[in-house]
């Protein structure tokens, strides 16, 4: 099966590039440069060539992966009586703003232990939101995260409800995957430290393309060449090249065998990094990768992750356009052996039986002053057919 959308519009912009390799100054000073010398221009200076789909990608959750905290991309209320998080009768965390600043602030029989700023949003919010710290360059998980099925305040994912954690460091392979860039270096303690100044957030243009300035500066040169020069392209890339570029973040957490960032779309993986999660593991750091070469779907087509998505767009909670993918493959006599009553036409949704959302075993929230935890559900990349959730989703929607 091949889907050709996101295909098509990468073709569009990058007709068959190759990676920059060149030193050639960038038209405006860069953001962040690599130690070979290859140099990030910044997405915005992607949209006066690639408009739209510079618009379209604002509201991706790739692009909104990770952020600056401001009031426009911090879900949880800072309202007074919204604004708290109760781990129990002695002992809560308050989510407060101060002028253009938030932070969160852990108490004990009324006392204060521990304060701090928000740093960085990570997660676009469709399933939840986590927050970071700075302390001097080094970044640290705050205790209260964001779950967007409740919408509302609950304790950080791995994070007890015991008590008050503040102590979680974030090391530079957190970032790469929920940003395009950070300037980052391992001390002899294992700890990581960040340059504040040389970040780039969200999974932008240049995390998949490769860093831009010299693309950017050529063509500002050459207007009238059409080919694209000194800028990665997927659009011919062989299928396990393709597939690397997403298994990068979504085969789960990786063995490092060189460190964070060092590995750009176009190169072999392997590499770079490991594998450490087995082919069969679903979760929200699981191996999505490997639930999807493990389906039967895959093995029998060349299909890849761009057969099915298109990175472009915000095509989230959209089981039918999905489906429509699947039927490209799959004809409308030959679809499902499953006949439900009532004249429900299922070819409209395969994905919820196929590939259905399923409790994460390591990804949970707990409410406040709940024992209980809410696990939080991923969407299997599998394949398959799913007997119990099929029913439920039928009769759902009877």
């Amino acid at each position: 099966m091949r889907y050709v959308i996101l295909t098509s519009i990468i073709a569009l912009i990058i007709l068959g590039s190759v990676m920059c390799t060149t030193t050639q100054p960038a038209a405006t000073a860069p953001i962040a440069e690599l130690p070979d010398g290859k140099a990030f221009a910044g997405a915005a200076a992607c949209q006066t060539c690639h408009r739209k789909i510079y618009q379209d990608t604002r509201h991706t959750a790739h692009f909104l992966t990770s952020s600056l905290p401001d009031a426009a991309h911090i879900k949880g209320s800072f309202a007074y009586g919204k604004n708290t998080f109760t781990y129990s009768n002695n002992m809560e965390v308050v989510m407060n703003r101060i002028g253009n600043k938030f932070y969160q602030t852990g108490f004990v029989n009324g006392t204060i232990i521990q304060r701090e700023a928000f740093g960085m949003v990570i997660g676009s919010g469709r399933m939840g939101q986590t927050y970071l710290y700075w302390a001097d360059n080094h970044l640290f998980q705050l205790p209260v995260s964001y779950f967007t099925p409740i919408r509302d305040w609950a304790n950080s994912p791995g994070y007890a409800i015991s008590y008050i954690r503040f102590n979680r460091p974030v090391p530079a392979n957190c970032i790469e995957c929920h940003g395009t860039y950070a300037a980052a270096q391992i001390l002899p303690d294992n700890s990581t430290i960040y340059n504040r100044q040389k970040i780039i957030y969200g999974v932008d243009c240049e995390r998949c393309h490769g860093p831009g300035a010299a693309h950017v500066a050529y063509h500002t040169a050459h207007p009238a060449d059409t080919v694209p020069q000194y800028i990665v392209s997927t659009a011919h890339m062989d299928r396990q090249l393709k597939l690397d570029a997403c298994a990068l973040c979504h085969s789960g957490i990786r063995n490092l065998l060189q460190p964070a960032f060092s590995y750009q779309v176009g190169q072999h993986l392997e590499e770079y990094s490991t594998e450490r999660t087995t082919a069969g593991e679903l979760d929200v750091h699981g191996n999505q990768y490997g639930l999807l070469t493990a389906s039967k779907c895959f093995r029998m087509s060349q299909m890849d992750c761009g057969s099915c998505h298109d990175v472009h767009q915000d095509e989230a909670k959209n089981p039918g356009l999905f489906s429509k993918r699947c039927m490209n493959c799959h004809s409308k006599n030959d679809t499902c052996r499953f006949r439900p009553e009532n004249g429900l036409v299922l070819s409209e949704n395969c994905i919820d039986c196929h590939m259905p959302a399923m409790a994460s075993a390591k990804i949970t929230f707990k409410m406040e002053r709940d024992k209980a935890a809410i696990p939080d559900l991923v969407r299997t990349h599998r394949v398959g057919i799913y007997l119990e959730e099929t029913k439920a989703f039928v009769k759902g929607l009877q």
